[in-house]
């Protein structure tokens, strides 16, 4: 199979997702969160990503995170996994690979779906039952965003400063965004594109982007099955 090249545009941001290897735990305990919290924190400033929303699950991470250059968010994702990975393995005496391939992308709309990829992020620990708020979740930027605790790799988006004059409004307005449950559409089209790997937004931000990147970013229909879909029909 053909690797598709990633869709990487600086200062814009990306929904990014790594799994473990055959989805097994990636973090076992504390000390582990901590230790990749670290590294990350560290690589995001050494290759200048900003990251402003995440959240660290037993068996993989999400990242809204911003690049300044195109190799930024691949420079940092490998120095993380140089560290991280030798550390994980002699720790629970184990060789190979930690990561399920390489990690994927999706390039979104700022306007159209920044918000909605923030809440899905933070929202993960609650659609999988391991908490009922996210607050409740230690490992997330929830508590940046809603003003219980600081967090010091986060950078907040102009979006989010968008949401009030003051951090006390900004705080409460984000609270009450994602406290709306979000259409199912919306979940199924964040979660859809970055599996994929694909550019998430209107017809008219995609052509955009076509123009300024020179180079297609839709997917390619295939000729055989549409033959098979033609034979089938006969």
């Amino acid at each position: 199979m053909v690797r598709v090249s990633r869709i990487v545009v600086p200062d814009l941001p990306h929904h990014l997702i790594q799994r473990g290897n055959d989805r097994q735990p990636i973090f076992r305990d504390e000390e582990d969160f901590r230790a990749f919290y670290a590294w990350l924190r560290e690589a995001s400033k050494r290759f200048k990503v900003a990251i402003h929303a995440y959240v660290l699950m037993a068996n993989h991470f999400h990242l809204l995170a911003t690049p300044s250059d195109e190799r930024g968010l691949a420079l940092m994702m490998q120095w993380v996994g140089r560290f991280y990975v030798p550390y994980f393995n002699k720790k629970y005496d184990r060789t190979g690979t930690l990561w399920q391939g390489r990690f994927r992308t999706s390039l979104i709309e700022t306007d159209q779906y920044f918000l909605a990829c923030s809440r899905y992020i933070e929202m993960n620990p609650v659609r999988a039952g391991l908490v009922a708020t996210p607050s409740d979740y230690r490992w997330s930027s929830y508590a940046h965003h809603v003003g219980d605790k600081p967090d010091s790799l986060i950078a907040d988006h102009a979006l989010y400063w968008a949401l009030g004059n003051t951090p006390f409004e900004r705080e409460a307005a984000y609270a009450r965004f994602v406290q709306q449950a979000a259409p199912q559409l919306e979940l199924d089209s964040l979660r859809s594109a970055v599996r994929k790997g694909v550019t998430l937004g209107s017809d008219q931000f995609k052509r955009q982007l076509e123009k300024r990147m020179k180079r297609s970013i839709v997917p390619g229909k295939r000729g055989r099955p549409f033959k098979q879909k033609i034979e089938e029909n006969q």
